[in-house]
């Protein structure tokens, strides 16, 4: 079969099809074997064979259960993650700035995350392959390697404000050399990606997603007024000055960082092996059902993702903005500027969702990063696979790593650069998302499972506003 075409035999629905057939669900002793051999020979914990027969009531409570895991999975995972460190500081200082007059960016910004997510989502199931693999098999290499460079420096750079970030609140509670911390941490991280599954990966970024809505209590905890919360919710208040087109901007770029589509590709590509599909022509093509559950399980990452978005400015609008702390460049100082405004639980919950979530963010920026560039190489590419069986994919972790904490040593302000990493991501991820769209509406890569009208309306109008948002941080600088 010629590359980049689509298999014309569609995957059966597999809520309908005989759990013999489904690898991914298996119940009898024939199947629970098969998983078993695929299990080891990918040098993971295969689960026990002693397993009750189950009745067919009991297997559709199981896969609805499943189902229900799942959107609490991919999706979430990927929203909890651009809900990263330096989105956190980027939120908290719009609330602390401006207070809750930014609270609209939030429902603004849903429907063009979800839109972008779901399209890579979407690319990564029908094609059985991530982002950089579909452009590296299917366009010209100046093509690939423009987009792949802003792609792998914003990842890098914004990984090592993370760990920047994780280290100044850590210091908080442990009274610690920060560049100590930042060695600590980085090599934790390293360790899970090169010594753990992709399961016990995925649960537990599941888990750390969870640290995110220490948000919610520390807003509730700082007792918002409910009149300025529907005010800024409802009537956008938009200022034409520098510092707010910067601020908006920061915000826009952050919220739709270029990482999100590579990332979501990748992890649909795993979910594909962890099912047993191990070549390519077993993960191309996706059912109706399979797509819309993936809408659904992204729906509900990117909506958890905005309400964090939406409680971190509510948070500090509704404290640092009210005492005159405006000028707040890092989350560690929000939290502690919240400590004797709040009480000291929404300072130390503040710091907490910190910490939390970059144990969850870094791994996905370094492993994505490095997904990326092992696709552009040509090399094999697999969280599934073991250090021996993908060296090179794992050296690249090791490496963007090594530079992210690097970053943090020699006197390189990772804060501000995220700044320049940001106008990087602004002006590449526009034509990266231009090509997805082309790409999701190619029918020799997505058969019949090219985009509507309506998606390739707002697709249209989300590439535009990326943009307009990058250019509009580049006239902020002459205002």
């Amino acid at each position: 079969m010629r590359a980049g075409t689509v298999s014309r035999n569609k995957k059966p629905d597999r809520r309908f099809e005989p759990r013999s057939q489904c690898s991914c669900n298996a119940s009898s002793p024939s199947d629970w074997n098969v998983r078993h051999d695929f299990l080891r020979g990918l040098g993971k914990d295969a689960p026990s064979m002693n397993k009750p027969p189950e009745n067919a009531g009991q297997r559709e409570s199981r896969r609805k259960g499943g189902d229900v895991v799942r959107a609490l999975g991919l999706g979430l995972i990927t929203g909890a993650a651009d809900d990263d460190c330096s989105a956190i500081g980027t939120y908290a200082s719009a609330g602390a700035r401006f207070g809750p007059d930014l609270l609209w960016t939030a429902p603004v910004t849903l429907p063009m995350m979800y839109l972008v997510v779901y399209l890579s989502s979407k690319l990564g199931q029908v094609s059985g392959r991530g982002l950089f693999q579909v452009i590296s098999d299917l366009y010209p290499r100046w093509l690939l390697w423009s987009v792949l460079v802003g792609v792998l420096i914003g990842n890098t750079i914004e990984a090592a404000a993370d760990l920047g970030a994780m280290s100044a609140a850590i210091v908080l509670f442990v009274p610690l050399p920060a560049p100590l911390v930042v060695t600590a941490v980085a090599v934790v991280i390293f360790a899970l990606q090169v010594l753990g599954s992709y399961k016990l990966i995925r649960n537990v970024f599941r888990w750390l997603a969870l640290a995110l809505l220490a948000y919610v209590v520390s807003a509730v905890l700082a007792k918002p007024d409910a009149a300025s919360i529907l005010r800024g919710t409802l009537l956008p208040q938009i200022e034409f000055s520098r510092e707010y087109l910067s601020i908006l901007v920061a915000i826009v770029g952050t919220t739709l960082s270029a990482y999100l589509y590579t990332w979501q590709s990748n992890q649909e590509v795993e979910e594909e092996i962890a099912k047993g599909r191990t070549s390519l022509e077993e993960r191309k093509g996706a059912t109706e059902g399979e797509l819309r559950r993936s809408r659904r399980d992204i729906l509900i990452g990117m909506t958890f993702s905005n309400l964090i978005m939406y409680f971190i400015i509510l948070s500090t609008g509704s404290t640092l903005y009210k005492a005159g702390h405006t000028q707040i460049e890092t989350a560690a100082q929000a939290a502690e500027a919240l400590r004797p405004l709040a009480g000291d639980a929404a300072g130390i919950l503040f710091a907490a969702g910190v910490i939390g979530v970059g144990f969850l963010a870094v791994p996905i920026m370094t492993a994505g990063a490095a997904f990326d560039f092992a696709q552009a190489m040509g090399w094999k590419n697999s969280l599934h696979a073991k250090p021996r069986q993908a060296p090179k994919f794992y050296i690249a972790i090791g490496v963007i790593t090594l530079v992210a904490v690097g970053l943090n040593f020699f006197g390189f302000n990772p804060m501000k650069a995220l700044v320049w990493s940001g106008i990087v991501q602004g002006f590449s991820t526009p034509p990266l998302l231009l090509l997805i769209l082309i790409m999701t509406n190619n029918r020799k890569i997505m058969g019949d499972k090219v985009n509507s009208t309506s998606t390739n309306i707002l697709g249209g109008v989300t590439t535009l506003a990326i943009f307009a948002a990058s250019a509009g941080l580049v006239a902020s600088w002459f205002l």
